[in-house]
């Protein structure tokens, strides 16, 4: 019976990979643009085409996907992943904002808060996208802001808008009500049945094509004072964070209860990281620091290489179970471990990330059923220290988990997007980006057509929970935006990212094994089912603890799963869900380094868009 099922599972392997996909692969020998809208990615391709570097179209890119509000604004926050060609190095950039003046645990429980606000002024860390664009064109990039933002500027004075943001926005119109300068900017038919843009209407936002106009004088304004390149980029910066952007910004969103000062955006910059990585079957995987969820996919990855992924079967039921509990052992230690490196106390991050480590938690699998009770690990052996935290930990125990059942708000609190960003060039720059932050609905800051970000909510107020994420200010809360690249033999392998809340590792976490371990095209891979756990605490959502608690065993398998692969899952404690999309929208590039080319996969499970040359 073991050997029919194998071959079964094989089967399904060979025949996803033998079926033409959804979308085609892209193919490139000199560039390559992907991200989140088709518009966004003809920003991109616009700089490719104008001779700038991959770093110069991630940034226009970014700029185009935030004044599109896809799934962003100018108000949130850029993380990236960078292979530098000159250096031959990986490095990252850390544009997260931080917890304003004021915002402490007390100031939130004292509102009734167990968590942060998801929506509004109060939800709000600093901005970093202005400033992590600034910082990654003005270090890497070879052009003027003036020429990156110009796809962007042109788009804030008018671009037609799509049906879907034109649906986010008409959905979400009584929450955009309750502030006045999102109102305006946001429902041109106020009063009307439908009060959001139309689809393919043209949408117009002159406040933030002001700021950006005001940006861009700003570096020519240097470049005619004999400033380089680099010292005028860094001029628009200081408009946006000390001159007037930031007066207006700061007094929009007092004016609405926000908490951020002139001396918190002042104070704030963008930080150049050296990224964490793990190796698995000689392929180094690299993620951003543990104010990131991205160790989670390393942890996870250092567990699974304990075991013969292949030989099981592609989504087997045994895959299916050691991917589960992998995913939940690793993202036990995310919820209690991980935070903001930059304040006390430090992370045990070596020893979560240690090898040895990961083999004892291997060992805790039970690989007759799921465990409902797997907690954080102890890392700190590893790291040849004692666990300050054992007290913390056996107060927290085992949490009373949240048995509701699951609803369109969990479901959106778990998924709930971003977008992604993909570039590179014949050079060898390679970048992956997760921007985030300022979704519809979003707060906008007085008249800079700037809404904020949204990512206070990913602190925790109950040290018990995390005790390295507690909100305060001038901290960066951990976030679940997750860019990965992966080398191989010195070389870029894969840069890959996704939109999709705390689904985001695992989601991409498949995705790498489906190319490693079935050798699946890029294409293949990021349109391949996925199973995605929910045994995990939400870094999203609700104010409530209860709105947060982990869902042990739930799990969302794809619609076509076997029957028998169903009952034996059943049988082993999981209770199932199913659905035709079962992960947010991957996009990846694998480098093929026999041919000299570039091959692009864009999911088929949402606007994203590539264009390659």
């Amino acid at each position: 019976m073991r050997i029919l099922s194998l071959l079964f599972f094989s089967l399904i392997t060979l025949s996803i990979m033998a079926q033409k996909t959804q979308k085609p692969p892209l193919h490139a020998r000199n560039w390559m643009a992907i991200t989140g809208k088709p518009l966004s990615a003809n920003a991109g391709a616009m700089i490719f085409t104008q001779g700038g570097n991959a770093i110069d179209a991630a940034c226009a890119m970014l700029a185009a996907g935030c004044t599109m509000w896809d799934v962003l604004s100018w108000g949130g926050e850029t993380q990236a992943i960078i292979y530098n060609p000159t250096t031959k190095k990986v490095i990252s950039i850390n544009a997260l904002g931080v917890a304003p003046t004021g915002a402490t645990a007390e100031f939130f429980k004292s509102k009734g808060y167990d968590y942060p606000p998801e929506y509004g002024p109060l939800a709000a860390v600093t901005p970093g996208t202005p400033g992590g664009l600034c910082f990654m064109l003005a270090e890497y990039g070879t052009m003027s802001l003036k020429q990156v933002l110009a796809p962007a500027m042109q788009m804030a004075d008018g671009y037609p808008m799509e049906d879907e943001t034109a649906r986010s926005i008409e959905r979400n119109k009584e929450r955009i009500k309750q502030w006045p300068y999102s109102k305006a900017v946001f429902l041109p038919h106020a009063g009307q049945q439908w009060e959001a843009p139309e689809a393919g209407e043209i949408f117009h936002q002159q406040d933030l094509l002001q700021t950006l106009q005001k940006m861009v004088d700003a570096e020519q304004e240097a470049l005619k004072k004999g400033k380089n390149r680099r010292e005028a980029i860094y001029a628009a910066y200081d408009r946006f964070y000390r001159g007037d952007i930031a007066k207006e910004f700061v007094r929009g969103c007092q004016e609405q209860g926000g908490l951020i000062t002139l001396e918190d955006l002042a104070k704030w910059k963008p930080i150049q990281e050296e990224p964490l990585k793990t190796t698995y079957k000689g392929i180094d995987v690299y993620k951003l620091q543990q104010w990131s969820q991205g160790p989670a996919m390393l942890q996870a990855l250092n567990i699974l290489e304990n075991f013969d992924l292949k030989s099981m079967g592609y989504n087997s039921t045994r895959y299916i179970h050691t991917i589960y509990q992998s995913m939940s052992l690793a993202f036990a230690d995310r919820d209690f471990y991980y935070g903001d490196p930059y304040f006390a106390p430090d992370e045990p991050i070596h020893g979560l990330l240690s090898k040895d480590y990961a083999k004892e938690r291997a060992k805790l699998i039970n690989w007759d059923k799921n465990d409902p009770k797997i907690g954080p690990g102890d890392p700190y052996p590893y790291e040849g220290k004692t666990n300050p935290y054992r007290d913390v930990m056996k107060q927290r125990g085992f949490v009373a988990y949240n048995n509701t059942p699951i609803d369109e708000n969990y479901l959106d609190a778990l998924h709930r997007g971003t977008t992604s960003i993909e570039a590179a060039d014949k050079v060898g720059w390679v970048v992956s980006v997760t921007p985030s932050g300022g979704w519809v609905p979003s707060c906008i800051a007085g008249h800079t057509g700037v809404g904020m970000s949204q990512r206070m909510q990913s602190f925790v107020l109950d040290p018990s929970i995390d005790p390295f994420n507690v909100v305060e200010p001038g901290k960066r809360p951990r976030v679940t935006l997750t860019p990965s690249l992966a080398m191989k033999d010195g070389k870029p392998f894969l840069a890959f990212a996704v939109q999709g809340g705390d689904t985001q590792d695992q989601n991409l976490l498949q995705f790498f094994l489906n190319v490693v371990e079935f050798g699946m095209t890029v294409q293949e891979a990021v349109e391949a089912p996925n199973i995605n756990t929910d045994q995990l605490w939400l870094s999203l959502g609700g104010t409530k603890t209860d709105d947060r608690k982990p869902k042990p065993g739930s799990i969302l398998l794809d619609i076509n799963t076997p029957d028998f692969t169903r009952k034996e899952l059943k049988a082993m404690g999981y209770k199932l869900t199913f659905g035709e999309r079962t992960s947010g929208p991957i996009n990846a590039m694998y480098f093929d380094w026999k041919h000299g080319t570039i091959w692009g996969g864009s999911s088929n499970n949402g606007e994203d868009y590539g264009i390659g040359w």
